[in-house]
């Protein structure tokens, strides 16, 4: 085996590292709303489940520069975001929201997507995802970097209205096949479900 030491080499190498061990990643494509209106999104694979009680989900939005990005910046004004969970269906649009707009430009009307009400809060989704959350940011928290210029935001945020396809849904429980998710992996690399298996846990 190995020993690498990541304080011995490059933030990037150790991205390179990071990236192609951690796989395959959920892809949180998550929609915000800026001060002005504009709806923006990008997709995002560094997200996870926090908790169940109440629901909560974490997404890390790393900075460019020090600088916040759009969906950062919004969910802190807002106190609010949608996130979508990615799947086969429009994995091409949401690649195309991951380009470098400036905050004014929508990703949404770049990639054709169609923007649909929330219930409970102000940020639109997107109707062509099986499954979204609507959520409120429940903590931010600026982490790694320095004090000055951390290198990203932990956003949390806590889940106050699901949305999902009804073919999916059967006795509280969803199909993944049906689902049919998009994960990462590394460079431009993407993986789909795959083959399924079952262990019994341990009593």
């Amino acid at each position: 085996m190995m020993n690498i030491d990541p304080a011995s080499q490059s933030e990037r190498d150790n991205y390179k590292l990071l990236i192609g061990s951690i796989i395959p990643r959920p892809i949180a494509f998550v929609t915000t709303l800026s001060s002005k209106g504009v709806l923006n999104a990008a997709p995002y694979s560094y997200f996870n489940i926090v908790t169940a009680n109440p629901p909560m989900i974490s997404i890390s939005v790393q900075r460019k520069n020090g600088e916040r990005k759009d969906t950062s910046r919004n969910a802190i004004e807002t106190g609010a975001f949608v996130v979508h969970i990615s799947d086969e269906s429009y994995i091409g649009q949401i690649n195309e929201t991951a380009a470098n707009l400036p905050p004014e430009e929508s990703e949404i009307a770049l990639a054709g997507l169609t923007p649909i009400s929330s219930e409970k809060i102000a940020v639109p989704g997107v109707a062509e995802a099986k499954i979204r959350m609507e959520c409120v940011l429940e903590q931010v928290i600026p982490l790694g970097g320095d004090a000055q210029s951390p290198a990203c935001d932990l956003l949390i945020g806590r889940i106050v209205c699901f949305h999902m396809d009804e073919t999916l849904y059967e006795n509280g429980h969803i199909d993944p096949v049906k689902l049919a998710p998009v994960s990462r992996l590394a460079g431009n690399s993407y993986a789909k479900l795959g083959e399924l298996f079952a262990i019994e846990r341990p009593e």
